[in-house]
């Protein structure tokens, strides 16, 4: 097999070689590419772009695969992906690898992705966009059920820092694993020099409020957002998110007209655009930490969450989606199918599917408990669940629900002490109650 019959040898922004010899096809793709990447909209234009100049662009079929799955059209996803498979035998060997990593997890076999991720990258440390899947809170390490995930993702990443250099990219992703393993100062240093590069990066700027947010800058993580967010296409796969950081941050301020503002329009199903994987979790998140904090119950909106859940999230499988769709259930009075999801739970555990193992279980009683009034058994539950919640994946911020719940919990129960002694754990969880 010839893997070096074009004329020319064209490079990506990596400097690695691609088998196209268009370079328009090949501006196209890297802008592709950085779209995919940066979580700002645009992919679909600039690959459709490369692909109408360069139908066997194989990597160019593969990032929309990506991109789509991303957005979580995941037929579609698998479509590109099929397609970029079926050229592999036009392409080179670092290519062929970099298709089937990409592929892997998009065909639904995460474990084999991460397998063969970390196989490539010993030969092609600068391969982004293998690397990209690994570096999400929703991805091969985020949902791999460790509870040491964080560690593993930040040695990784910190390990292939001489290769990157002081990449935009790579930054980012590098400080948002420093952020969530505690090392803040690092974090923020290459989050900001990330910025400073490319301005509009949208997952830079949405890292930058989870620093701010574990450093317990609330109101200055709104102010900042409130200034960067108009810029941001409305179709872009992080619009949904960052709306939800707008609301915790507005909710903690007290700007509680705001907070429902954002989330009405961008949170809540049938707001503005958003994955179902953000929708089905963002949205219960924050009608449960407003009610936490204060704000009156709506029973219609936690109605349509309840809906959301179950249309898109049927059957267990997800434990991020799990947990969140069980207290939608929770609220919305349906025991049924909140029995049936931890019957699929056990099930999947026992037969050795369900890497977070029964974490989701305990958040779910304790929440039940928590709704129904029981605090000691709210907080029995949550203390069990709390030094394993890490293994459902989801962020600090994301997962700061249940220490809320926990915390609120003992408030309810007059056990200060215990109250105490979370705070100095989670600093910052007072400011999100009102308190």
């Amino acid at each position: 097999m010839k893997t070096t019959a074009h004329t020319m040898m064209l490079e990506d922004r990596y400097g690695l070689h691609l088998s196209t010899s268009n370079a328009d096809a090949r501006d196209a793709y890297v802008a592709g590419v950085d779209s995919v990447i940066s979580g700002v909209a645009g992919y679909r234009e600039s690959l459709a772009r490369a692909l109408a100049l360069d139908p066997s662009f194989a990597l160019a079929h593969a990032a929309l695969a990506r991109g789509l799955f991303l957005d979580a059209e995941v037929g579609p996803a698998r479509t590109s992906a099929n397609t970029a498979r079926a050229l592999c035998d036009r392409v080179s060997e670092r290519e062929r690898s970099h298709i089937d990593t990409i592929c892997l997890g998009i065909e639904g076999k995460p474990a084999l992705a991460r397998e063969a991720m970390l196989k490539h990258l010993r030969t092609w440390p600068r391969d982004a966009m293998v690397l990209a899947p690994a570096t999400s809170v929703f991805g091969l390490y985020g949902f791999s059920g460790d509870a040491d995930h964080e560690e593993q993702l930040y040695e990784l990443l910190e390990s292939l820092a001489p290769a990157y250099g002081e990449d935009w990219w790579f930054e980012t992703v590098y400080g948002f694993a420093a952020c969530e393993t505690g090392r803040l100062n690092l974090a923020w240093t290459l989050i900001e020099r990330s910025l400073a590069k490319n301005p509009r990066h949208a997952h830079a700027a949405h890292f930058r409020t989870h620093v701010m947010y574990e450093r317990g800058e609330i109101g200055e993580a709104l102010e900042y957002l409130e200034a960067w967010m108009p810029g941001l296409d409305p179709r872009s796969l992080t619009r949904c998110h960052l709306s939800w950081h707008v609301t915790l941050a507005a909710l903690a301020a007290g700007r509680h007209e705001r907070a429902w503002q954002a989330y009405r329009a961008s949170v809540h199903p049938g707001g503005a655009w958003g994955p179902p994987l953000n929708v089905g979790t963002d949205a219960p998140s924050f009608l449960w930490r407003a009610e936490l904090a204060g704000q009156p119950r709506s029973e219609q909106l936690w109605h349509e969450v309840h809906d959301h859940a179950l249309h898109h999230f049927p059957t267990a499988g997800i434990a991020f989606a799990d947990v969140h769709s069980m207290i939608a259930c929770i609220v919305d009075g349906d025991t049924d199918a909140l029995g049936r999801r931890a019957d699929e739970i056990r099930q999947r555990i026992a037969d050795g599917r369900y890497p977070a193992g029964e974490v989701v279980l305990w958040i779910a009683e304790g929440f039940a408990a928590y709704a129904a009034g029981h605090w000691g058994e709210a907080i029995s539950a949550l203390e069990r669940a709390l030094a394993q919640t890490v293994r459902i994946g989801g962020s600090r911020a994301q997962r700061d629900l249940v220490d809320l719940t926990l915390l609120a919990a003992y408030l309810k129960a007059d056990r200060s002490s215990a109250a105490a002694h979370l705070v100095e754990r989670r600093m910052h969880l007072p400011q999100l109650l009102n308190r």
